[in-house]
């Protein structure tokens, strides 16, 4: 996939972990995916906003916690909107919550968090002069972002409403959310594209997802509460999770083989939790059981 200058409705954009110390947590990422990290606030402002960098673009951020924020620090996913303030009335009519009303970001663009009926959070991003992640899929960027949910239906209902996301379903290989159309959009602006996942043993539809749908399973603890996740590409999963415990982090599930990829669940030395995946076409034929670890990351 190309540098990316922008995306369309409906489609996570942008990620940044809040944390109750960002000065140390921008320093952790830098050393596990080789940011190059700039504090992008106002010289004299009280919070910071570690801007990672991979050749120069954007791919994610490390923030101060906000004002009334939970003391836990956090992984947080934007979706890319053409109005937020609209955006923020579909969320109500679908039986969400406005947790932040749709505010500005200097001239960055406009910001508003929700919940969604489950109570999994997430952000929409409507763009001015940030344009989101500027690399994805490639070591040390986004690249899934996954809603982790009880309850497919009442997800199903809500995303469907709000983004016009649809589900595919390819049984052992794990859910996905579609937006309908996105495909034409990534063969726009990299023409070939369709050809080359046709090429590449896809199944159908998969050009047209946008995040994964995972289901918490009856296996996982019950105060796990719904949540939006993010995967982060590597080079090598094996790697980065022993270069996480070497800086101070935990890993909470070690490397394993899962459909298309060798994946590892992460934990940062200030408790934000997040993926770490390396793709792995030989992997496309694993059956079920690898498939059903992989959702329940």
């Amino acid at each position: 996939m190309p540098d990316r200058d922008g995306y369309i409705r409906g489609v996570p954009a942008w990620v940044d972990t809040s944390q109750p110390d960002p000065d140390a947590a921008a320093a952790f990422y830098s050393e596990l995916f080789g940011w190059e990290s700039e504090d992008v606030m106002p010289e004299g402002s009280p919070a910071k906003y570690f801007i990672g960098r991979i050749r120069g673009r954007d791919v994610g951020a490390v923030s101060s916690k906000m004002e009334g924020e939970p003391p836990m620090a956090t992984w947080n996913t934007y979706i890319w909107v053409d109005d937020a303030d609209e955006t923020a009335e579909k969320v109500k009519a679908a039986g969400g919550t406005v947790l932040l009303e749709p505010m500005d970001v200097m001239d960055a663009g406009r910001m508003a968090v929700f919940s969604d009926p489950e109570g999994a959070v997430f952000n929409v991003w409507q763009a001015n002069q940030h344009k989101g992640s500027g690399v994805v899929n490639e070591h040390g960027s986004v690249n899934f972002n996954s809603l982790n949910t009880r309850d497919l239906e009442a997800a199903k209902a809500f995303y469907g409403s709000v983004f016009g996301w649809t589900v595919l379903d390819l049984g052992g290989s794990g859910r996905f959310w579609q937006l309908p159309g996105y495909v034409d959009h990534l063969e726009e602006i990299n023409p070939g594209f369709k050809q080359a996942m046709a090429g590449s043993g896809a199944p159908d539809g998969f050009a047209d997802v946008v995040a994964l749908l995972n289901p918490i399973g009856d296996d996982q603890p019950t105060d796990t509460p719904p949540n939006w996740s993010v995967t982060f590409a590597v080079d090598d999963a094996d790697a980065a999770a022993a270069k996480t415990t070497e800086l101070g982090g935990d890993v909470l599930m070690p490397p394993f083989d899962a459909p298309w990829v060798r994946m590892t669940v992460l934990r940062d030395p200030q408790g934000a939790v997040f993926v770490a995946s390396k793709f792995v076409p030989e992997n496309a034929a694993l059956g079920d059981e690898a498939g059903a670890a992989a959702s329940s990351a």
